[in-house]
């Protein structure tokens, strides 16, 4: 028995490398601070206070309640000449990826970071965290130690959590909404992008790293992990929150460099090589992320990556018949998004999880032509913390919404 539960501690502490490829891989080419993210302080529990209004940014906290009864925290931000009683510029609404929150776009400098950017341009900037984030703050009737509060994937996060902060947005600026979504957060926008009432509250929307299909990935420490059916036995081990910061996610942190994994390949294996990443601000990164998701969201996101499909949730074929009324789930059919909606996807060519095949998968579905921008050297993490990001991103994604924001008050 002790063998046993030996080997699932350390199947599970490889299938830690994967998750926290969004930021906490990237300082395993730095920093022994890699293995001890969940040992450092948790920030105060407001995103404005901590991280944007130091800044001399004018920022609001705000508080949104999904149909399925999760409450999200939302912020909102105008430039250090601004002023949020009278903002009226054209909104824009972020969505962060995978093991992170609102303050992924807030890591850099104002310089450096596209929520300071674009509040400097005029943007009226919205910042949304998903449920079971730091930034957000529970559920009604269900606490984080319930099972029940982790029952969720991507699928809720993009019909309930993204398609709610829309239609509030909307809602309070009576204008359509800019979206901007990196990673997981692509994978939400596309899938909410589906829903017409949805697709017409935005304006236009810019994807980074954009994912709909996984099937050709080349990181192949994911793909070993996907092999290894390590999501299956996670949730066989009762296991529903993944929280790196909890005393379970220190321990298996600590596991994955004990004489398993070379964690300094780990990036490269995971994600591809970055080419920008500010190794200057490793502290701060570790002060932030990763943030907590569920086991179900991973097992989602590695069904994707085994059938090549962009459905919903696949719970076997009698749950499936249940619930669906087919032993298949349903696909999340891209053609349905508008082909007026405009939209911009920006990729990298060393980004081992956005696989380019992929994305001209995802291409061939979309009645529309997007605007292609395509950064040679980024990897995965470039695209939120990359040093050269105002020329190489930045700039182009204001020019894309400015050309198409006259009818933002329609």
């Amino acid at each position: 028995m002790e063998r046993s539960s030996a080997v699932a501690v350390v199947v599970v502490a490889f299938l830690i490398g994967l998750l926290t490829s969004e930021i906490a891989a990237e300082i395993a080419q730095n920093s022994t601070e890699f293995y001890r993210i969940g040992r450092r302080r948790s920030p105060p529990q407001s995103l404005c206070a901590q991280l944007i209004e130091p800044s001399g940014y004018s920022c609001s906290e705000l508080t949104i309640q999904t149909k399925d009864g999760y409450l999200l925290g939302l912020q909102r931000v105008s430039s250090r000449s601004g002023d949020l009683r009278t903002q009226q510029g054209p909104p824009v609404l972020l969505q962060h990826g995978l093991f992170m929150a609102g303050d992924a776009w807030f890591l850099n400098s104002p310089e450096e970071s596209l929520g300071f950017v674009l509040a400097d341009e005029g943007f009226d900037v919205w910042v949304g965290s998903v449920r079971g984030t730091r930034w957000s703050h529970g559920h009604v009737s269900l606490s984080e130690e319930d099972k029940e509060f982790w029952d969720w994937s991507w699928q809720e996060l993009a019909l309930f959590d993204l398609s709610e902060m829309i239609r509030y947005i909307y809602s309070t600026r009576s204008s359509k909404v800019f979206v901007v979504g990196h990673s997981q957060g692509t994978i939400m926008s596309l899938a909410a992008l589906t829903q017409p009432d949805i697709a017409e509250l935005v304006e236009a929307a810019a994807l980074f790293c954009p994912i709909s299909y996984l099937e050709h990935i080349t990181s192949k420490f994911a793909l070993r992990m996907v092999n290894m059916h390590v999501d299956q036995m996670i949730l066989a081990m009762g296991i529903h929150q993944l929280n790196f910061r909890s005393e379970w996610g220190v321990n298996l942190l600590d596991s994955i460099c004990d004489g398993h994994v070379d964690c300094n390949d780990l990036l490269t294996s995971i994600t591809g090589k970055n080419c920008c990443f500010n190794n200057s601000r490793v502290d701060l990164y570790l002060d932030y992320e990763p943030h907590p998701t569920s086991a179900k969201n991973l097992h989602h996101l590695f069904q994707m990556i085994r059938k090549g499909t962009f459905s919903q949730y696949d719970y076997g074929l009698l749950k499936n018949l249940r619930l669906y009324g087919q032993l298949k789930p349903p696909a999340f059919d891209l053609s349905l998004i508008p082909e007026s909606l405009p939209l911009l996807m920006a990729c990298g060519g060393n980004d081992d999880l956005a696989d380019m095949t992929d994305f001209h998968h995802t291409l061939k579905e979309l009645q529309s032509t997007p605007e292609l921008l395509y950064l040679e050297n980024y990897g995965h993490i470039d695209f939120i913390v990359s040093v050269k990001s105002k020329e190489d991103l930045h700039d182009p994604v204001i020019r894309f919404f400015r050309s198409w924001g006259k009818s933002s008050s329609s």
